[in-house]
């Protein structure tokens, strides 16, 4: 059994519905950390005429998932469905797989180490 590590930054009003979508599907833990920075768009608001020639960081947040591959399709499908609005500023995905995971506590490894 493999696991991957999910990554999403979006942005900052995003995190109350999609961390109750993902406690429904059986996810067990994510972390959350505060970050600033921008995308292609270079951190041009979409209500902007013109695209901002410096790049401005806006105010982000990262949330980081470990999960089996077999979850991968439903994790991101319900994190594409809650982050969704089709405006500036939705967010990105990043999915790598992960070689091994170890709970120090107990030593466990694996998938067992993740529940």
């Amino acid at each position: 059994m493999s696991i991957s590590r999910i990554e999403i930054i979006t942005s900052m009003n995003k995190l109350s519905h999609l961390k109750k979508a993902l406690s429904k599907l059986g996810v067990s833990g994510m972390t959350v950390v505060q970050a600033i920075g921008c995308g292609v768009e270079k951190g041009t608001f979409e209500y902007e005429a013109e695209q901002n020639p410096e790049m401005e960081l806006l105010p982000k947040q990262m949330i980081i998932i470990y999960t089996e591959d077999e979850m991968i399709d439903k994790v991101v499908d319900t994190i594409k469905k809650e982050l969704y609005t089709g405006h500036i500023g939705d967010g990105k995905i990043f999915i790598c797989p992960v070689s091994n995971v170890i709970r120090v506590r107990t030593g466990e490894e694996g998938p067992e180490a993740l529940s």
